[in-house]
């Protein structure tokens, strides 16, 4: 089965900009606004749209997009980003019928995401160089990471919540501080940690250092690492704190945990 991009890339306003399709799509529309905001047409009605809305549409929906309409001649340009694309195919059918997707939903703008999303652009671009099975495959692979972070949000997950996990995932590794992940989601300290152990039953420490050590198992299958190299690397501050980390989820020491990962 294929997947097939027509379109993609990303697009910055700074005038208004009005488009309508009511006659209906041709093809799959994926948009995510990533700054500034605009107005979409989402099941039937004018919604605001800001940083982070996803729309997903399907062909044959109507669509209409709206950037700066409210402006007035004394307010400042507007602005407004969004990485959008166009896809067709038997395999984007498939995915799209085995769940609902809503119209719009709101979604961390995770960089992993970003990257995916611009590497394909840039795989489009390269016009009679284009890789179309490489195209197919990103494809998908954004299309399975948009229903991932879709499911995240419908299935009731906070989105605060969410947001605070996916910074943590993405910066466990380094030295990273509460109040960081405190002002990713623009919350106290006090409340930050209030809600995380609320939502997930443990603290962002506990839940980091379940990263680094999976993180640690995954760097023990390169020999050429030693454990402290291992301990340093995922962002644990020394390895006396990494072996006891270690030892109380695994009930082994590394050293032992590795050796026998040699010999199986």
């Amino acid at each position: 089965m294929n997947a097939e991009l027509l379109v993609c890339g990303y697009s910055f306003h700074m005038d208004p900009f009005y488009v309508s399709t009511k006659s209906g799509l041709q093809s799959y529309l994926f948009r995510l606004q990533t700054e500034g905001t605009s107005e979409a047409l989402v099941d039937g009605r004018m919604i605001s749209i800001e940083a982070g809305h996803l729309l997903l549409f399907k062909p044959g929906d109507p669509y209409e997009l709206r950037i700066g309409n409210q402006l007035t001649p004394n307010e400042d340009k507007i602005a407004s980003g969004d990485y959008y694309l166009f896809c067709k195919g038997e395999w984007i059918d498939d995915w799209w019928k085995r769940n609902n997707k809503p119209t719009c939903m709101r979604i961390d703008i995770d960089p992993r995401l970003i990257s995916l999303w611009r590497q394909l652009s840039l795989e489009k671009r390269r016009m009679e160089d284009e890789n179309p099975e490489l195209s197919g495959y990103l494809l998908q692979a954004l299309c399975l990471y948009l229903e991932r972070a879709a499911t995240e949000t419908v299935q009731g997950r906070p989105f605060t919540g969410t947001r605070m996990k996916r910074f943590i995932e993405a910066h466990a590794t380094a030295v990273f501080k509460i109040e960081d992940v405190a002002d990713h989601v623009g919350l106290s300290i006090s409340r930050a940690v209030h809600l995380f152990k609320e939502y997930f039953g443990k603290t962002m420490i506990q839940y980091a250092t379940e990263v680094r050590l999976s993180s640690a198992v995954e760097r023990m299958h390169d020999s050429s690492m030693s454990l402290e190299q291992i301990a340093l690397s995922c962002g644990f501050g020394s390895y006396p704190y990494f072996h006891r980390a270690f030892k109380q989820r695994f009930g082994t020491s590394p050293k032992a945990y590795r050796q026998n990962m040699q010999h199986t």
